[in-house]
């Protein structure tokens, strides 16, 4: 098939964010920053076409430019999640850049470079694809996460994820050139022909140092020290962005990564598995107990949430691949409905983030406590709201693959988990009513009420997350 053949084919929701960037890097520097409002409309303009793109995508499972890239329909549904990311976080984050005074148009733009990094991350399909995808997304990042350059805890929160991140990309490179050296091939499916009856053990050594450099971008226990630190300094928005699109391209390269490069290894590379979802669920579900600022709570609830995805990815079968898509969709939702609602509590003109201005919010704002506590309900895991099911199916992947004591832990640290999240409805609905928030602006609100809905409706109709989960599992595969 010719080159531009295989770009229109197989690489369309990519070329458009690619030209969209340069579009909008050059409508930037013409107008400058009163190109803002235009540069941003487009930006999400750009993120809808694409996804548009792969909802309309039929082509068969193949992978193209010499076994470089992956176009399954494993990638579509992950790279859909990652889209839909990107697009609530630049729609959320408009009034507070507006009110902060940062309404430059590089933020966009370093949006859409970091979600096309993303895409090619996810379609990885070998070790340089891998990397060239990962720095792409990461660089964009490092620059968002200080982007309020003028506020002391962005700018830290930016140097402290750089220097993580290069030692993170650094084992990861490591990693991959071991797995080069023993193997003699840098594709997916000749590791996989490598190691098909025994695995050296420099590529054992491999496989661990490129699973803890995904476990960074997962911000999975051990390796989750810069996620408390980033997500409490950085802008709000971009945090959002952090634990909604970053973690979808995070988890989706770690599960391609070992059933297409590791099918013969599977029980050395689950016991890294296993310890990564145990660590991460134990430090997300304790870690957060004493937590007084909601972003560092919710930071630490993604670790937790990202063990127990990880729970479903350990049972090493198709059920625990359907049940990872699954969780990380409804993760996807209630992570960005959080995110909303944190944004919107905003006192005489002033964000604030601890847990207590939240108090009596029932009071002073009873639909937004209602919206709230149904995604705290729902991040808790309580039946019969959508975090529930997410738990339950990686639970039962789990229990399916004689994976016993860790269905067990994953259940106690839920419970355990459930605590933090009630304590802040509690604050809503029992506590002395703090000053009320100022009105919240209509995209938060769309952002809450259609999250909320999403959550609580989801048994009612779950077909379409369900099919869409179950056919990128069997993609996969």
């Amino acid at each position: 098939m010719p080159f531009f053949v295989q770009l229109a084919h197989h690489f369309l929701p990519e070329m458009i964010l690619a030209i969209g960037v340069i579009v909008l890097i050059l409508i930037g520097a013409w107008r400058g920053e009163r190109g803002f409002g235009l540069v941003d409309e487009m930006a999400v303009g750009i993120l809808g076409l694409a996804i548009v793109a792969i909802a309309l995508s039929s082509t068969p499972d193949t992978s193209v430019f010499d076994g470089a890239y992956m176009d399954d329909g494993f990638s579509r549904f992950m790279k859909a999640l990652t889209l839909i990311g990107a697009l609530v976080s630049i729609l959320i984050s408009v009034d507070w850049l507006q009110r902060a005074g940062l309404e430059k148009f590089e933020y966009p733009v370093l949006v859409l470079l970091s979600t096309l990094g993303m895409l090619l991350l996810i379609s990885a399909n070998n070790l340089i694809a891998l990397y060239l995808g990962l720095e792409l997304m990461s660089l964009a990042l490092y620059v968002l996460a200080a982007f309020a350059r003028d506020d002391g805890k962005a700018s830290e929160a930016g140097l402290k994820y750089f220097v993580l991140g290069a030692l993170s990309s650094g084992m990861m490179l490591y990693g991959s050139t071991l797995l080069y050296g023993f193997s003699g091939t840098i594709s997916f499916s000749g590791i996989a022909a490598a190691v098909a009856t025994s695995a050296p053990i420099g590529v054992i050594f491999g496989l661990v140092f490129v699973l803890a450099g995904l476990a960074f971008k997962m911000s999975a226990a051990p390796f989750h020290m810069w996620t408390p630190d980033v997500y409490q300094g950085a802008p709000t928005p971009v945090t959002a962005f952090f634990a909604s699109a970053a973690k979808m391209a995070a988890v989706a390269i770690t599960a391609r990564i070992v059933f297409a490069a590791f099918p013969g290894v599977t029980d050395q590379w689950r016991q890294i598995v296993i310890f990564l979802a145990i660590a991460s669920a134990l430090l997300g579900s304790f870690a957060a107990i004493g937590q007084e600022n909601i972003k560092r709570l919710m930071a630490y609830s993604s670790i937790g949430h990202m063990g127990f995805a990880l729970i479903g990815l350990a049972a090493a079968n198709e059920a625990g691949v359907r049940g990872v898509a699954i969780y990380l969709a409804i993760y996807l939702i209630m992570t960005l409905g959080a995110f909303a609602a944190i944004l919107a509590m905003r006192v005489q003109g002033k964000y604030v983030e601890n847990i207590s201005d939240l108090a009596g919010l029932s009071r002073t704002n009873g639909v937004t406590a209602f919206f709230l506590a149904m995604l705290m309900f729902s991040l808790a895991g309580v039946p019969p709201l959508a975090g529930f099911f997410a738990k339950y199916y990686v639970f039962l992947a789990a229990v399916d693959a004689g994976l016993y004591p860790l269905a067990v832990i994953g259940v106690l640290t839920s419970a355990v988990a459930a605590y933090y999240y009630l304590r802040v409805v509690k604050v809503m609905y029992f506590d002395e009513p703090a000053p009320a928030f100022d009105r919240t602006p209509f995209t938060l609100r769309a952002v809450l009420a259609v999250s909320t809905l999403a959550l609580l409706l989801f048994w009612v109709y779950p077909s379409p997350v369900m099919n869409a989960a179950t056919a990128a599992a069997k993609s996969l595969f």
